[in-house]
């Protein structure tokens, strides 16, 4: 009994010893292992829907939330672009609104764009 005692202290502490040595090599030489690649997996926001799902059923409103964006309006229409900087909001008329790449250098281009797209003349 005495055998197997001793026989199982030196492999634990053989056990140990490679551990130690392994991680300091890892932290050394900016392994890290499996621990920072877990952080980064825990950081990214899950690819189907339930996470968003989450985030508007728990949104507070009381009128109209965006599903765009999640801004709580009054009416449909009022809700914001998601990317206000790369795109702009076309009224198409009987409250409905569209978000659209800006067309160009003139104000106005990418509703002009839209109401020919309307008519078919584009």
């Amino acid at each position: 009994m005495e055998l197997f005692n001793i026989l199982f202290l030196t492999l634990s502490l053989f056990g140990l010893t490679v551990k130690a040595q392994f991680g300091f090599f890892d932290q050394m030489f900016g392994g890290g292992g499996g621990h920072q690649h877990q952080q980064q997996q825990q950081q990214n926001v899950r690819s189907d829907s339930s996470w968003y799902q989450a985030q508007y059923d728990g949104a507070p409103c009381s009128n109209y939330l965006c599903p765009g964006t999640l801004s709580c309006v009054h009416f449909p229409h009022h809700c914001p672009c998601a990317w206000d900087s790369f795109e702009d909001k076309v009224e198409l008329g009987d409250g409905i609104a569209v978000c659209a790449s800006k067309g160009g250098y003139q104000e106005g281009e990418t509703a002009k764009k839209i109401e020919l797209a309307r008519k078919g003349l584009l």
